[in-house]
């Protein structure tokens, strides 16, 4: 194939998206002596990564030997292959668990990445065997920007602005999701304020969340001498003699080659934002408009790939997150679906599942079929999250303090609906009133004695860690019985897609036959999960990038 303006330009390994993966195995290329270069198709830096709650779930790591409980290997192993089951390899898992630990030690060791244990924030199956309730989740502590210079101008925007207006925690969001309700709530609120107000007596430029995991790993990137190339998207691979050696890349028109001598790594995202390519492997309403995944993840590393003969799996699912749509755009439900005194409904006005579920089950329930991958049925949509007044007052809700009045745009979206009793509601979304008042009477009647029969509703740890835990008898139940009653529209959003290239354990490209496609790894959402259908917890998409780019980078290096 020839292309016109052509220059050519050669390194050792070229690392296509600048997200977890993508600086991971940049680094861990970098330092083991080889040319490396990033290129990303954004204007802006950091992918999908920055934009996440930057969450590291990479269990037995130096930090969890330090600030967390005793945690036996054994147990994270039993645990993945209890939730995974065999629909992902066996031997992945293991590398997963085995190399996870030293992956994030070298990262550390060579970035500005400085984690902590977010205490108390479960495994997603903390009842399945190896699960564990005091969580194996990390994530970085609020950063000064400053340290960026001018790349901090290019950092990927978040996809919404924190709540409160101030930089939180993983680890603090939910107290002030409960607010007032609990002692802990105005504690944790305080030290925010104080700390904000410390930052900008400093001058810090403080940021948190994914934004923070990112800034800390550029740094690492920068100080390997590795440079990050802007504005730049892969349009297409290069192969000599069946070995991929190279990638096309246009920037701002001009067509240019780049040569590989170790290899290419493939770590830009899935396809959240092609709407050819939702259409093909999900179903309506799944679409690239739900998407929370950063603009410019179309899928062209897997499409590439595909061109190669690559294998691909999990093409259906996604990394699904029951979100609000609200005027801007979807609005994650993360902590508004645990809170006492609401509840989930489909278009029938009953009850489809244990609302408290982590996101990408919840999705699952709601689009139904075979493990609610997006070519499932849509059994369950329409849903609505019902809620009273009593919830208002207590609770945050889509970053709207307890109290206060929602943004009347989001009324007249019809994305949240309210009415002064459950039938006036049950007419203005469309169900049975007969069906949704008597859903609403049972819910309450086993409510009010903290049990849920039909789904198991607070049973699980992970139910309450979004819950109130001063309501009793269950952190996760409550009746709704104050006017007005609210109902906010829930829909399939997704965090990314989850389907891509399959890989070996070094992060090597497959055929469908098992043969490696010499020269080309994957990694991150480019990559098919070593989480299958399910996610294991906290920085289960972050953990396995930051692994598989790493062990991607060594073996391009020649180093096991």
């Amino acid at each position: 194939m020839r292309y016109d303006n052509v220059t050519d330009d050669t390194v050792d390994l070229i690392v296509v998206g600048s997200g977890a993966a993508g600086m991971a195995a940049a680094i861990t290329a970098a330092r083991h002596g080889l040319s490396t270069v990033i290129v990303e198709k954004s204007r802006y830096w950091g992918g999908s990564s920055a934009r996440s709650g930057g969450g590291v779930w990479i269990p037995g790591n130096s930090v969890l030997r330090r600030q967390a409980p005793a945690d036996d290997i054994e147990d994270a192993r039993a645990y993945l292959a209890s939730i995974v089951g065999g629909d992902v390899a066996p031997e992945l898992i293991d590398t997963y668990i085995e190399r996870g630990p030293e992956a994030l030690e070298f990262l550390i060791e060579n970035s500005a990445l400085r984690l902590e244990w977010v205490n108390g924030y479960s495994d997603y199956h903390p009842e399945a065997p190896g699960g564990r309730a005091t969580g194996r989740s990390c994530e970085p502590s609020p950063f000064d920007a400053r340290a960026l210079g001018d790349d901090l101008a290019t950092l990927h925007p978040s996809y919404v602005k924190a709540p409160l207006g101030v930089v939180l925690k993983q680890s603090e969001y939910r107290w002030a999701s409960t607010g007032l309700r609990n002692w802990r709530g105005p504690h944790r609120l305080l030290r925010i304020g104080v700390r904000t107000l410390l930052g900008r007596l400093r001058r810090q430029k403080l940021i948190g969340l994914g934004s923070a995991l990112m800034a800390e790993l550029m740094l690492g990137v920068r100080a390997a001498g590795v440079p990050v190339r802007l504005n730049t998207a892969m349009t297409d691979l290069i192969t000599e003699d069946n070995r991929v050696v190279g990638v096309v890349v246009e920037n701002s028109g001009i067509t240019t080659t780049l040569r590989a001598r170790r290899g290419v790594l493939l770590a830009c995202g899935g396809f959240d934002n092609n709407p050819e390519m939702r259409e093909k492997y999900h179903r309506a309403p799944v679409s690239a408009s739900l998407t929370l995944g950063a603009p410019t993840n179309t899928g062209d590393g897997i499409t590439a790939a595909l061109r190669l003969g690559a294998a691909v799996s999990f093409m259906g699912d996604a990394w699904w997150a029951p979100s609000i749509p609200l005027p801007k755009g979807p609005w994650f439900a993360l902590s508004e679906r645990s809170l006492p005194r609401s509840l989930i409904v489909n278009g029938r006005g009953v009850r489809f599942m244990n609302e408290s579920l982590p996101y990408v089950e919840a999705t699952h329930r709601m689009l139904g079929g075979d493990h609610g991958q997006g070519e499932g049925p849509a059994e369950n949509l329409p849903a609505w999250l019902i809620f009273d007044q009593t919830y208002r007052n207590r609770y945050m809700f889509a970053s709207v303090a307890g109290r206060q009045p929602l943004p009347r745009s989001w009324i007249r979206s019809g994305a949240i609906v309210t009415a002064g009793s459950i039938p006036a509601l049950a007419e203005q979304i469309a169900v049975p009133t007969q069906s949704l008042t008597a859903t609403i009477e049972r819910f309450n009647s086993h409510a009010r004695t903290g049990t849920d029969p039909d789904f198991h509703r607070g049973e699980s740890k992970y139910d309450h860690y979004y819950g109130d835990i001063t309501n009793k008898p269950n952190p996760s139940l409550g009746e709704l019985t104050n006017p007005p009653f609210y109902a906010a529209q829930l829909v399939p959003a997704d965090l990314g897609t989850k389907g891509g290239i399959n890989t070996d354990l070094n992060a090597r490209a497959l055929r469908a036959d098992g043969s490696i496609i010499e020269g080309l790894y994957a990694a991150g959402n480019t990559s098919s999960p070593v989480m299958g259908y399910t996610y294991a917890g906290p920085g289960a998409t972050i953990g396995p990038a930051l692994v598989f780019g790493y062990l991607a980078a060594r073996d391009a290096a020649g180093v096991s």
